[in-house]
């Protein structure tokens, strides 16, 4: 399985090799990086208030780059989740990228590694979009999918829904995630630009789990969907 993993992901890169090099021709192409904190927020409800973070950043050149991407959340000082992905990111078209890669699963325990495959980018109507594969041990395969847009209200004032999808092909009772839709998240930030590079926002962000997921929720006495207003900062240097 993991030769399998390997092939796939040697493949995927050969083709993103063998895209033309024109889109870079005849320009400077100097090495330039990015860091995106896209949330570092406070969630409030009901019982305990997490804390959520996610942020995504790059170093490279025109048509290829390293990207770096994490995410998580602590509640009562413990890490629920927490995740990073390390992967060669190539120009396959103006405003997309193909990329290839792993990510890991630091939280829950057990750890989990997958082989990513994913496409990211500004899709028509200005949608930025990011959807990838994930290929673990044990013939698992997860698919997530995330959006979102911005409607400008002013320079400064900015309101962004997004939403995120997560389908796993298998149970996976160590982690009690279920197979089929596990997750949907939908939210609603509005943010203020003192600067384009630090904007606080406040918000609403709904959540809720599935078939299997929702199984694993409910026996541990927990509920399977979840509303909280947000409020926190986002930066990008």
């Amino acid at each position: 399985m993991k030769k399998s993993y390997f092939m796939i992901g040697s493949l995927f890169v050969s083709s993103l090799f063998m895209s033309s090099n024109a889109m870079a021709a005849g320009r400077d192409d100097p090495l330039l990086g990015m860091l995106l904190i896209d949330q570092f927020e406070w969630r409030g409800g009901d019982g305990d208030d997490p804390f959520v973070w996610e942020a995504q950043g790059w170093i490279g050149k025109d048509l290829n780059k390293f990207w770096f991407k994490t995410d998580g959340e602590v509640t009562g000082g413990e890490t629920e989740s927490a995740e990073i992905q390390a992967l060669y990111s190539r120009a396959i078209a103006p405003f997309w990228d193909a990329q290839v890669g792993w990510r890991r699963d630091i939280r829950p325990e057990p750890k989990r590694d997958w082989l990513v495959l994913g496409v990211q980018g500004l899709a028509p109507y200005q949608y930025e979009v990011d959807t990838a594969l994930f290929f673990g041990k044990d013939s698992r395969v997860s698919a997530r999918f995330e959006a979102e847009y911005e409607f400008l209200f002013t320079q400064r004032l900015i309101l962004t829904p997004n939403v995120g999808l997560n389908i796993f092909s298998k149970d996976d009772p160590e982690v009690r995630i279920g197979s089929g839709i596990s997750d949907l998240e939908l939210g609603l930030r509005l943010r203020y630009e003192i600067r384009r590079e630090f904007a606080p926002y406040i918000g609403i962000n709904w959540e809720k789990v599935y078939g299997g997921t929702a199984d694993y929720r409910r026996a541990e006495g927990r509920d399977v969907s979840d509303l909280r207003v947000v409020a926190g900062i986002r930066a990008w240097f």
